[in-house]
């Protein structure tokens, strides 16, 4: 059968959306929202409303008709720790987002949005793996120190998606495989993916990994701490040095991986050291990841945005591809990722996820 899903991606200032009739894009836009418009509301869930109505008027400037949908699917926002798939939006998960117990971020818009439209034509709404899915072992969350047990906080929407692609290519069904899964963003993530479960990954949002162009990843911990306490800098800002000034930033005040790549080309040696530091950066997280899946696995796949580059791919493979074939599918595609999640739920081919609140919720 063919079904239609509108798909719903909300950022910071901007909010993604397209319509996919099974694997077709029939409409993608993005809708951007000027700073002015959004200073009215005192924090990101007063929004919703806002961003529903662009939405609206986006499909209907389209000519397309909501009527016409099967579903509608949002970005996963920050709720309690889940395994992997997709969840049907409920009022427990509703509840969740819009109190924001967890975190608040654009993406808690996203299964609201997904509700709202999809209940004004009484059709199912649902999220795909958020960047909380958790699916780690045991031995996988101890740190050294029990105070800090590690997270998984991490690309799953991407990560889950491409793995089923090089799955696919390698001719076996996600559950059936073994696999590493970079993914290189602005944050970089290095998954292990056994029989479909994510059994270990670094957190990439707040300090494990390699550094990326605006994270510091993972950092000498007493140097840390010493700075902490230098009365040289406040919490924020030290805050500031391992997510959104860290990496490529610190380094060379630039986020812009292909502005890098030309600074290399034109002879800039601090760019090339800084770049190359990051590729092996990289490479020495996978080959660590490798020994969970005991260097038994299908495939290494590399992608996100930073797999565009050619040469800061090559440098990563020349390191690593021992260990197995390495494949490359760049690019985030989130919105396919959604509708993808969506459609296999509405074919059938997988049961959907139902949410369940925490009795007594901490911040996440």
């Amino acid at each position: 059968m063919n079904y239609r899903v509108l798909v719903i991606n909300p950022g910071s200032t901007s909010t993604k959306i397209a319509v996919f009739e099974n694997e077709h894009c029939l409409i993608e836009q993005t809708i951007r929202h000027k700073a002015d418009e959004l200073e009215n509301y005192s924090n990101i869930i007063e929004q919703y409303q806002f961003r529903k109505d662009v939405i609206l008027e986006a499909l209907d400037y389209e000519g397309f008709n909501i009527s016409k949908l099967d579903a509608v699917c949002g970005r996963g926002g920050l709720l309690k720790p889940i395994e992997g798939g997709t969840y049907e939006v409920n009022e427990a998960m509703l509840h969740d987002l819009k109190e924001g117990f967890y975190g608040e971020h654009a993406s808690n818009l996203g299964g609201i949005l997904a509700y709202e439209i999809a209940s004004n034509v009484n059709i199912p709404s649902y999220i795909v793996d958020p960047v909380v899915v958790d699916e780690l072992e045991g031995i996988a969350r101890y740190s050294g120190v029990p105070q800090l047990p590690r997270r998984s906080i991490f690309h799953a929407l991407n990560q889950k998606a491409v793995a089923r692609r090089a799955a696919d290519t390698l001719g076996k069904a996600y559950e059936d495989t073994r696999l590493i899964v970079c993914h290189m963003g602005g944050g970089i993530t290095v998954g292990a993916h056994d029989h479909g479960k994510v059994v270990d990954v670094n957190n990439g949002l707040n300090g494990e990994g390699p550094f990326s162009p605006e994270r510091a990843g993972t950092v000498p911990a007493g140097q840390l701490v010493d700075l902490c306490f230098s009365s040289v800098y406040t919490k924020e800002q030290v805050h500031k040095m391992l997510v959104g000034k860290g990496g490529l930033v610190a380094y060379l005040e630039t986020n812009d991986a292909k502005e890098v790549e030309d600074r290399v080309e034109q002879g800039d040696g601090q760019a090339k050291a800084v770049y190359e530091a990051m590729a092996y950066q990289i490479a020495k997280e996978i080959g660590s990841i490798s020994t969970v899946l005991k260097g038994n696995m299908d495939a290494i796949v590399l992608t996100g945005g930073l797999a565009y580059g050619e040469s800061f791919v090559e440098e990563i493979t020349k390191r690593i591809d021992w260990i197995a074939d390495v494949l490359t599918f760049p690019g985030e595609n989130e919105l396919e990722a959604l509708a993808e999640g969506t459609i296999r739920v509405l074919n059938g081919d997988e049961q959907p996820q139902h949410y369940r609140s925490m009795p007594n919720r901490k911040e996440f």
